[in-house]
């Protein structure tokens, strides 16, 4: 007598499992979309409130060059005079809508702030993150390989300078060492004058100047941006390789102790074919899942970093915000980059998710 399954049986009580891992991802893709709102209500009340406590942005602003009549009309119109709470909600409607006001110092709405220099910051951070993935892994899995000898504990010392390092002092370093010595590499800018002028001639310009130069069809000009980004790039991509070294060696470590890698090892496979084969590719589900955090990093590092090389971004532009007291222009721009953070963590847990299946449970 048979006992087994028919296969029509099998295949029914198959669907439910398949069923249910789909299940398992769509709801969890689903609570982490809905989590994405009361994050950003969170940061954009408590940005607001942060900037409340200093006082009405037009007497931050302004005081010191309008008369006391001339200020009272500036505040009244702005209605800077009300109550708190009412400007709290009806700054709320006005983010919903797409406004997040405009700046007092030059009167531009914050929107096209973001729209003319965001590229800026976001070729930056693309830049500080393809350091971070050229240092950082390389060299976490060769301090995994030779755990616990001298250049193990080397590299280690150099991740926690990385990371501990300011941004700032390290980019002055390289300036001095590569620009000012060496001579190899410019020392601010995104690009020469040259190639900004050439740019312009382009009918539909993105701001992302490695983009905009391929557009344009010149090497010189794709050289000229590339030599302008090695700098800043470094700089603030050495802030993440730090945390990729660290977090690759420890995860390929842990991954080396395992008991499919000790049956491998068992029939001679060499300590090198165990890292690159064997303990690689899961060491780096967990950088894709520190990714999100990264780039709050790399965007409260581009402010520095920015100012630095004078690189032209929204980073840039907050530190002048700041040096002119324009709290609405800050205050607009950090709820910008606090919504782009909340995007980007969503996607990233998007990407662990089907690449882990652990994640979604």
């Amino acid at each position: 007598m048979t006992t087994g399954l028919l296969p029509s049986d099998a295949t029914t009580s198959a669907a439910p499992a398949r069923r249910s891992a789909g299940g398992g991802l769509g709801r969890y893709l689903l609570v982490r979309f809905l989590l994405i709102f009361p994050t950003i209500f969170i940061l954009v009340t408590l940005v607001f409130l942060l900037m409340r406590t200093i006082g009405d942005p037009i007497t931050a602003a302004q005081g010191g060059r309008l008369t006391a009549d001339q200020l009272a009309e500036r505040i009244s119109a702005a209605g800077y005079d009300r109550p708190v709470l009412v400007q709290y909600f009806e700054y709320l409607g006005q983010i919903f809508t797409g406004n997040f006001g405009n700046t007092i110092s030059d009167n531009r709405p914050v929107t096209e702030v973001l729209l003319t220099y965001g590229g800026a910051t976001l070729e930056l951070a693309f830049y500080a993150l393809i350091v971070a993935f050229i240092v950082g892994i390389p060299l976490g899995m060769l301090a995994a390989s030779l755990r616990d000898r001298a250049p193990d504990a080397f590299l280690r010392i150099f991740a926690i300078l990385c990371y501990a390092t300011p941004v700032f002092f390290a980019g002055l370093l390289l300036k001095l060492v590569f620009s000012v010595w060496l001579q190899w590499l410019p020392v601010a800018g995104r690009a020469s004058t040259r190639t900004e002028l050439a740019m312009q001639t382009l009918p539909n310009k993105t701001g992302i100047y490695l983009i905009d130069s391929i557009m344009l069809g010149s090497p010189t000009a794709i050289g000229d941006v590339l030599s302008h980004a090695v700098l800043p790039g470094i700089a603030l991509g050495l802030l993440t390789a730090g945390v990729f070294l660290r977090l690759v060696r420890t995860n390929v470590i842990g991954t080396l102790g395992t008991d499919y890698v000790d049956a491998a090892r068992s029939r001679g496979v060499s300590e090198f074919r165990l890292v690159r084969k064997h303990a690689y590719r899961p060491a780096l589900i967990p950088i894709i899942t520190v990714i999100g955090l990264q780039i709050a990093l790399l965007l409260g590092g581009a402010v520095l970093t920015e100012t630095t090389f004078e690189w032209k971004g929204l980073g840039f532009q907050l530190a002048g915000y700041l040096a002119a007291r324009d709290f609405v222009a800050v205050q607009g721009i950090v709820a910008l980059l606090a919504v782009f953070v909340a995007l980007t963590n969503f996607v990233v847990d998007v990407i662990a998710a089907v690449i882990d299946p652990r994640v979604r449970y």
